[in-house]
């Protein structure tokens, strides 16, 4: 079986130690393509280098909401140059984060607007951070008639929420989340939308899966993820690999 997961910070420090490990690791238990997004500009130049050098890594670039105070408008010129250079297969970590209520909320809307402007001059598809924004997130695809498509990410809305991201051509990302029984509602989602809409992360070296006892989440978590789709949705695991991997390859245009 095949892996996929869409969503791993495996560029972060906290892999300096033990990265080529982790990627050997995760290759060994069928997991052979790993999505990097970028969250800020001084990191994406690290990130563009290990993808490089490991063929199972592929790159996204973005300006992540949770760090909008470090964002400038310079750093958009910037991404937009660097989507220039292959291989980059998506823009993100990209959206609107509302529940850190910290976080400017208009310059956050107006960074989001701007890549994804970016994102469709580039015709590549995006990764969606969204928390407690979600209404306002499709409210911004709709206005800018986006339609390449993307993931989002680590899927918390509701069922019409999902209903609305699908219709615009994305796929919802369940991670760790759904492997803890209190998380009831992130779990029946995980059963009743359609398999053809879903896709596997991991989102380490976050959302550590219920069944680690570490700190610090890896890819090769996956499998948990994985696991617990699979006895969510009573489906065979070869049909959930198959049709979650082609999902992730098809809105990444990686088929």
């Amino acid at each position: 079986m095949e892996l996929f997961d869409t969503h791993c910070h495996l560029d972060f420090p906290v892999f300096d130690a033990d990265r080529k490990l982790l990627i050997e690791k995760s290759l060994e238990n069928g997991i052979q393509n790993i999505l990097l997004p970028g969250v800020k500009k001084e990191d994406w130049r690290v990130l563009r280098m290990h993808v490089a050098l490991n063929k199972p890594l592929h790159a996204a670039l973005g300006l992540h909401p949770m760090f909008i105070d470090e964002h400038t408008e310079q750093h958009l010129h910037d991404l937009d140059m660097a989507l220039n250079l292959p291989p980059v297969v998506a823009v993100g970590e990209i959206g609107l984060d509302f529940y850190d209520r910290s976080l400017d909320r208009e310059k956050q809307e107006s960074f989001f607007r701007a890549q994804l402007k970016i994102a469709k001059k580039r015709k590549l598809p995006i990764l969606l951070h969204v928390r407690k924004a979600h209404d306002e997130v499709l409210k911004h695809l709709g206005f800018l008639q986006f339609t390449e498509g993307g993931i989002v990410h680590a899927f918390n809305g509701s069922l019409q929420h999902a209903k609305n991201y699908i219709s615009k051509g994305f796929k919802l990302g369940f991670g760790g989340t759904m492997t803890y029984s209190r998380s009831v509602k992130i779990r029946e989602l995980a059963k009743i939308i359609p398999l053809e809409s879903i896709v596997l992360e991991t989102d380490a070296p976050d959302m550590v899966p219920s069944s680690s006892s570490s700190k610090r989440n890896t890819p090769v978590h996956l499998l948990d993820n994985f696991r617990a789709l699979c006895k969510l949705r009573g489906e065979s695991p070869e049909e959930i690999a198959r049709v979650t991997t082609s999902n992730a390859k098809k809105v990444l245009r990686l088929d």
